[in-house]
C-alpha cells in the first residue's frame, strides 16, 4: 500500500449534471483543490460507465445502437489473440500506454484531457489526483454476448475485460504519478449492492475477488492507491480482505450494516486501509436540501465513536479517511450537485477542525 495519509480531506466521486467539462473542473477544484478527480459527465453517451470502456475489446460490434461481444464473427479469433499480444507488449519497458488501445479515445477521454491540461497548467500543486475505472463486476455483467449473455460468464471474455480496465486504471495512475503526485483509481462498482442476491448466485466470491485484486494490482505497480465505491449495501467483507486500499461506502444510509463486519473492518484499517466515508446523501433534491453541516458532522462523529470502539483513537481513524458525497451527482439538478459538493467540502473541515 502506497504512503499516503488522507486527514478526511474531502474527496468526489466522478459524475457531475454538467455539459462543459472546463466548467465541472471548475467546481470540482473549488470544493476539492487538494485532491480533484476528472469528471464523467453522462450528458455524453460516451461517457457513460459501460460506454467509456468499450472501445478496444476483441469482437466489439454495434448494431441498432446497442453494443456486444460478437464472438461469431469471421474475425473474432484473431482480434482476441492480437488483444492478447497487445496487452502482453505493454510488460516493455518502453511501452506506451497512451497510445494503446486501452487509453480512452478522444470521444471517450475528453474529461481525462483536459483534467491533465489543467493540472500541468498548475505544477506541484495537488496532494493527490484521482481517477476511476467502472468496476469489473459491474461491467462484466453489463456487457452481453451476441447471445445477450452476460460476459462475465465466459472466462475469456471476462479475462479481456478485466484486463482492459486494468490496463486503463494503470494508464491514468501511470499519467497521475508522472506528475508528482499519488495516484487514487476508484472502481466504481454499483452491481456489488446485489453480490450474493439470487440476480448473481453463480457469481462466486473468490471469482468477484480475483476480478478487483488483478486491476488494484496494476494500480499499485504504478505506486498509486485502489479504491472500490459501493452506493450501497454489500458483503463488505469481500472488499475488506482483497488488495483494495480504500473502501468508499455510503455512510448516511447503509453505516449500520458496514460496522456489522468489525473483525474485517479492525483488519482492513491494521494493515492501513482507508475509509471514504459517503456521508453527504446524493438521493434526491429534497433530501439533500434538509441536509446541513452539522448534521452531517455529528451523524459522521457518532459513526466514528463506534470504530473506535475497534481499538483505534480519533486522530486515527481522521488520519485513514476521507469525507465524500454517499455517490456521484449526474442524476441530480446541478444546484443539488453543488449543494452536494459544498456540504462535503464544509463537513471535511469541520471535522478535521474539531
Amino acid at each position: 500500500m502506497a504512503s499516503f495519509t488522507p486527514n478526511a480531506l474531502p474527496l468526489l466521486i466522478g459524475s457531475l449534471p454538467m455539459e462543459d467539462h472546463a466548467k465541472a473542473l471548475e467546481l470540482v477544484l473549488d470544493h476539492t483543490p487538494d485532491i480533484p478527480l476528472w469528471v464523467q459527465l453522462p450528458a455524453f453517451k460516451q461517457e457513460g460507465m459501460i460506454q467509456q470502456f468499450l472501445p478496444g475489446l476483441p469482437g466489439l460490434t454495434q448494431k441498432e445502437g446497442a453494443a456486444f461481444i460478437n464472438t461469431k464473427g469471421p474475425q473474432f479469433d484473431e482480434a482476441f489473440v492480437q488483444f492478447f499480444e497487445d496487452y502482453l507488449a505493454l510488460s516493455e519497458p518502453t511501452a506506451n500506454f497512451a497510445a494503446s488501445r486501452f487509453a480512452f479515445t478522444p470521444e471517450t477521454g475528453k474529461g481525462f484531457s483536459h483534467f491533465l491540461s489543467t493540472v500541468d497548467r498548475d505544477p506541484g500543486r495537488f496532494t493527490a489526483l484521482k481517477g476511476q475505472v467502472t468496476g469489473p463486476i459491474t461491467f462484466c455483467t453489463a456487457v452481453k454476448d451476441e447471445a445477450d449473455r452476460d460476459i462475465f460468464y465466459n472466462d475469456q471474455l471476462r479475462d479481456a475485460a478485466v484486463k482492459r480496465l486494468a490496463m486503463n486504471a494503470r494508464w491514468q495512475a501511470k499519467e497521475f504519478a508522472q506528475r508528482g503526485t499519488t495516484p487514487i483509481i476508484f472502481l466504481d462498482e454499483p452491481a456489488l449492492a446485489g453480490f450474493g442476491t439470487s440476480a448473481y448466485i453463480t457469481i462466486t466470491r473468490a471469482d468477484a475477488q480475483a476480478c478487483i485484486d488483478e486491476i488494484a494490482q496494476e494500480i499499485h505497480a504504478e505506486n498509486g492507491l485502489a479504491g472500490v465505491h459501493v452506493c450501497a449495501n454489500t458483503e463488505w467483507d469481500l472488499l475488506l480482505d482483497s488488495a483494495i486500499d480504500i473502501i468508499s461506502f455510503d455512510a448516511f444510509s447503509y453505516f449500520d450494516r458496514f460496522i456489522l463486519y468489525p473483525k474485517a473492518i479492525k483488519a482492513f484499517l491494521g494493515r492501513g486501509g482507508i475509509l471514504a466515508w459517503g456521508i453527504v446523501p446524493t438521493g434526491d433534491a429534497q433530501l439533500i436540501a434538509e441536509q446541513t453541516v452539522d448534521g452531517l458532522a455529528e451523524k459522521l462523529e457518532d459513526q466514528i465513536k463506534q470504530v473506535t470502539g475497534l481499538g483505534f483513537s480519533r486522530n486515527e481513524i481522521l488520519s485513514q479517511s476521507f469525507v465524500t458525497p454517499s455517490c456521484g451527482t449526474g442524476s441530480l439538478d446541478l444546484a443539488s450537485a453543488t449543494q452536494v459538493l459544498t456540504l462535503t467540502q464544509q463537513v471535511s473541515k469541520k471535522i478535521r477542525q474539531a
